[in-house]
């Protein structure tokens, strides 16, 4: 009995691992396509060629109708040299997320130019507001910081929505990590150049090598 009860909690824990994989493929995928779609309508002068460090946040939601708490989850990836790191996973949550998005998903990508920031913006919890300012880089909130060196797009069904920064938490996904490296590793670790970019990332490399023009 012993026997099988152990033999099936093996199973378990790999279906269970098999599924957070997939989960982080299907992810993987769609954070490419908004890096692309956001990158092709909304971000331009060249900003990304100049970026210490670059988050995508496919599916961002707002997850709670009364109070307006946000949450998703994605990647970030930071230069090492003339190249991109592996990618970490990450989660960003906002308390109140207002009236402009309402029940909709929203795509987010986040542009870090202050390679200053790096180790906070990769630390257990980087808060806008507190550890940094930050703007929406297509020039629809009024009341932003314009010189802020974070910038964040965002679309949804195609058009713009946002909602006040202040406030907005950026943390890692350890769990996300855990599906992707097979291990337990900080951000930090994942993008200092000594991790090897997993195969299942590979779509999404290739489109923030293209988008950011190396």
């Amino acid at each position: 009995m012993r026997h099988t009860a152990c033999l099936v909690s093996v199973t378990l824990a790999a279906a269970l691992t098999a599924a957070a994989a997939n989960d982080e493929s299907k992810r993987m995928e769609r954070a490419a396509n908004t890096l692309t779609a956001i990158t092709t309508e909304d971000i331009g002068d060249g900003q990304l060629a100049h970026a210490d460090c670059i988050a995508v946040i496919p599916g961002f939601k707002k997850v709670a109708a009364v109070v307006g708490v946000g949450h998703g989850r994605g990647f970030i990836s930071c230069r090492n040299g003339s190249s991109w790191s592996a990618p970490g996973a990450i989660a960003l949550d906002s308390g109140n997320l207002g009236v402009e998005i309402g029940g909709e998903e929203m795509d987010l990508v986040i542009v870090s130019l202050d390679p200053s920031k790096r180790s906070k913006l990769l630390s257990d919890r980087f808060v806008i507001g507190t550890d940094a300012s930050a703007a929406w880089g297509n020039g629809k909130s009024a009341h932003e910081d314009p010189n802020a060196q974070i910038r964040f797009y965002g679309r949804t069904k195609g058009v713009f929505a946002g909602f006040g920064l202040d406030g907005v938490t950026l943390k890692p996904d350890a769990s996300g990590d855990h599906a992707l490296y097979g291990k337990s590793l900080s951000n930090s670790e994942i993008v200092s150049g000594g991790t090897e970019t997993p195969e299942v990332s590979q779509v999404f490399m290739a489109a923030l090598t293209q988008a950011s023009g190396r």
